[in-house]
C-alpha cells in the first residue's frame, strides 16, 4: 500500500515560506509527477515527503499513518536522485545491495531481491562491473534497482533522467513507465519538462510558487487548463495567447489557441501574417508567425510535408470549438 496524505503542509526556511498551506493525495499505485518552472517547490516537496526536510506545520500521512514525525529510513520510501547517488568501488550487484545490507537482512533473502531487480531492470549481465563501466542510462536503473530491493511503499523520483542525453531520455521514460505498471507500486516523479509529465503520469500536479494551479490527468490538464498559467505550461509548443478586439468576439479578456488548432493555408482564412522562423521536425513543421495584428507572434503547428518559406504570407483559421477562453484574472471561463 502507498496512499500519501499532505494535509495543510507548510515549509518555511527562516522568514521565507515557500510551501504555503497544501492539500494533496497521491492514490495507492498511482504514478503522480509534481512538474513546474524550477523554484516552484517541487524538489522541496518531494523531499517533504521522504522525510529529508522537516515540515514547518501540517500533517503528512502514507497509508493512514501520521509519518511527519517519522524519520526517512523508517517511512517505507525509497528515493532516486538525479545524481544517481552510485559507490564508484562498488560492483553493481553490491550498490543494489546496500540498503539491505545495511538493514542487515539475512544473505539469502538478498541475494534473492538482487537478483529480482537485475532481472526486472535488464541488469543481470551487468552485476559484477562497477558504474564506471556503465552508461547513463545503466547507471540510472542501478539506482532504481536499488530502490526496488527495499520493496517500498512508494518511488520517490528527483528529476532523475535530467542528467541523460535525449535520446537516453526518452528510453527511460519508457522503461520507468513499464516499470510502474509491473510493480503497480505508488511513484512520485519531479520534473520540470513538461513532456515528461504528459507522457508519463496518471495524475500531473502543476505547481507555481508553492502553491498547487491544478491537479489532473494529462489530457484534463491539456483540454481544460485551469487558469493562464495551466495553459501556458502544458502542451508543446505552448499555447497562444491573444488578447483585445478578438478576444472579446468570444467573450473574453484573453483566448488561449494550441498551435496544433490552427489551419494554415495560402489563400484564405480568419488572420493572416508572414513566416518567420520555421521549425521543422520530419513528420510536424512549427511556423512562426508575425505581423498578423493579433500577438507579437503565432505559433502554428503544420504537417512536415508543408512548404512555407520565410516571408511567405499565409493565412491561418483556429477551430473554434477547441478556443481557450480567460477572464481579466486568468481564470477559465467555462
Amino acid at each position: 500500500m502507498g496512499r500519501i496524505t499532505l494535509d495543510k503542509v507548510t515549509k518555511s526556511f527562516g522568514a521565507t515560506e515557500v510551501i504555503p498551506p497544501l492539500d494533496l493525495t497521491i492514490e495507492d499505485g498511482e504514478f503522480a509527477v509534481f512538474v513546474g518552472p524550477s523554484g516552484c517547490g517541487k524538489s522541496t516537496l518531494l523531499r517533504l515527503i521522504a522525510g529529508l526536510e522537516d515540515v514547518t506545520s501540517g500533517t503528512i500521512r502514507i497509508d493512514g499513518e501520521d509519518a511527519t514525525m517519522v524519520p526517512p529510513a523508517k517511512r517505507g520510501l525509497a528515493m532516486v536522485f538525479q545524481s544517481y547517488a552510485l559507490y564508484p568501488h562498488m560492483s553493481v550487484r553490491k550498490n543494489i545491495a546496500f540498503p539491505l545490507r545495511m538493514a542487515k537482512m539475512a544473505q539469502d533473502e538478498i541475494d534473492r531481491r538482487v537478483q529480482g531487480a537485475a532481472s526486472v531492470l535488464n541488469l543481470t549481465d551487468y552485476l559484477d562491473r562497477r558504474p564506471g563501466q556503465l552508461s547513463g542510462g545503466q547507471r540510472q536503473r542501478v539506482a532504481i534497482g536499488r530502490a526496488i530491493v527495499r520493496e517500498p511503499a512508494a518511488f520517490l523520483f528527483d528529476e532523475p533522467l535530467s542528467n541523460l542525453d535525449a535520446a537516453l531520455r526518452v528510453g527511460m521514460r519508457l522503461e520507468i513507465s513499464e516499470l510502474h505498471k509491473r510493480l503497480a507500486t505508488t511513484m512520485i516523479y519531479v520534473t520540470h519538462d513538461q513532456v515528461e509529465a504528459m507522457t508519463m503520469a496518471d495524475k500531473i500536479v502543476v505547481l507555481r510558487a508553492g502553491h498547487i494551479e491544478q491537479v489532473g490527468s494529462p489530457l484534463e490538464l491539456y483540454r481544460e487548463p485551469r487558469n493562464l498559467f495551466v495553459a501556458g505550461f502544458i502542451g508543446s509548443p505552448k499555447m497562444n495567447f491573444i488578447e483585445g478586439a478578438e478576444a472579446a468576439k468570444h467573450g473574453a479578456h484573453t483566448i488561449g489557441i494550441r498551435p496544433e488548432h490552427i489551419a494554415v493555408s495560402e489563400s484564405e482564412g480568419a488572420w493572416s501574417g508572414r513566416v518567420g522562423v520555421s521549425e521543422h521536425l520530419g513528420s510536424d513543421t512549427f511556423f512562426h508567425i508575425h505581423d498578423t495584428g493579433l500577438a507579437e507572434t503565432i505559433t502554428v503547428r503544420a504537417d512536415g510535408e508543408v512548404g512555407f518559406r520565410h516571408g511567405d504570407r499565409i493565412h491561418l483559421t483556429p477551430r473554434d470549438d477547441v478556443v481557450h477562453k480567460f477572464d481579466a484574472k486568468g481564470l477559465r471561463i467555462a
